[in-house]
């Protein structure tokens, strides 16, 4: 099977490559913008026309587009997230490949959700951010195509390669300074919002998954359990043998809590802020525009897939913490 995939560089798309490249029957060919790709492209930029062409010359059978940005105004968002996909849509309408295509969407896609709740495929998007905004049009423009499509909507991806700028890879930097500096003491922000942590290496299994059956429409990809981040961070605290008391300046005084402050850092790297000494305490809502809740219902992708979450969230932080020790 020849398998084109975009993004191959980026968080997801690592581990999809990598996924795929263990399949014996797998072909891989890489497109993307970095030279260590095996066609350099641009999907934000370039014409569906030379994207057709290359398409009709590699024909391949599946296309996986784990490419986009998490970060940059409306603009940047729109472009990357939005245009690359109609970009991609519009040159697999126009080849004779016949490729089906899997897009990887996000849980962004809908927004703030009732505390308590599973949130299934047929719910109501409304995304609470602009980056949520160009993924759900992504994801409308991807099944108004007409092509053989699915689009697997990820929940809160963890683990190994987790990016140093988001929540919990803030969280454990700011837990190696503490432990190097012999600091006993962490301030975060508010810890309350609770996720569905799923590690990017079951989510690379479910795009693998998807890429070979006949699933269409969309399918959400989480465990079916929300996690506080204020339990995360206690785990991820264990894992890591910090002994220190994890403070939130803007709540309760509790035992590690992973919220507010996954958010605020988040923020502050979107931003392009240096990494403080303690996650401010001035209370921002968490940056995926998801409000306090989110858990994803996940029986579609076990009836649909045969898909099934394997890696539990202590493995994942205890990877997440190994790259932020070896961190010089």
């Amino acid at each position: 099977m020849r398998v084109l995939l975009l993004g191959a560089n980026g968080f997801l798309g690592r581990f999809v490559a990598d996924r795929l490249l263990a399949d014996p029957a797998v072909h891989l060919t890489a497109l993307g913008r970095g030279d260590d790709a095996d066609v350099r492209f641009d999907l934000a930029g370039g014409s569906p026309g030379a994207l057709t062409r290359f398409l009709d010359a590699v024909h391949p059978g599946v296309v996986i587009n784990c490419a986009g940005t998490t970060r940059g105004g409306a603009r940047e968002l729109t472009r990357h997230n939005t245009v690359a996909v109609a970009t991609v849509c519009e040159a697999l309408r126009r080849s004779g490949c016949g490729a089906r295509m899997v897009q990887v969407g996000c849980a962004s896609e809908y927004g703030p959700s009732q505390p308590g709740s599973s949130t299934a495929e047929d719910a109501v998007p409304r995304p609470g951010g602009p980056y949520g905004v160009s993924k759900l049009a992504a994801t409308e423009l991807v099944l108004g195509s007409g092509l053989d499509a699915v689009v697997l909507r990820v929940f809160s991806p963890v683990g190994p390669g987790t990016p140093a700028g988001s929540p919990l890879g803030r969280l454990a930097e700011a837990m190696r300074r503490a432990m190097q500096t012999g600091d006993g003491e962490l301030k975060l922000g508010s810890l309350g919002v609770q996720r569905d942590f799923v590690d990017v290496r079951d989510v690379a299994r479910a795009v693998h998954a998807a890429s070979l059956s006949a699933a269409q429409g969309i399918v959400n990809i989480g465990t079916g359990r929300a996690v506080r981040l204020r339990d995360a961070a206690a785990v991820l605290a264990r894992v890591a043998g910090y002994t220190g008391a994890l403070h939130e300046l803007d709540g309760p005084p509790a035992r590690p809590s992973l919220s507010a402050m996954g958010s605020m850092a988040s923020i502050g790297a979107q931003r392009g802020d240096s990494a403080p000494d303690h996650l401010s305490a001035t209370p921002y809502p968490y940056p995926d525009g998801c409000g306090s809740w989110q858990q994803a219902d996940v029986r579609t992708a076990r009836d649909r897939l045969g898909w099934r979450p394997r890696i539990n969230l202590e493995e994942s932080l205890a990877d997440i913490w190994m790259e932020a020790a070896c961190r010089i």
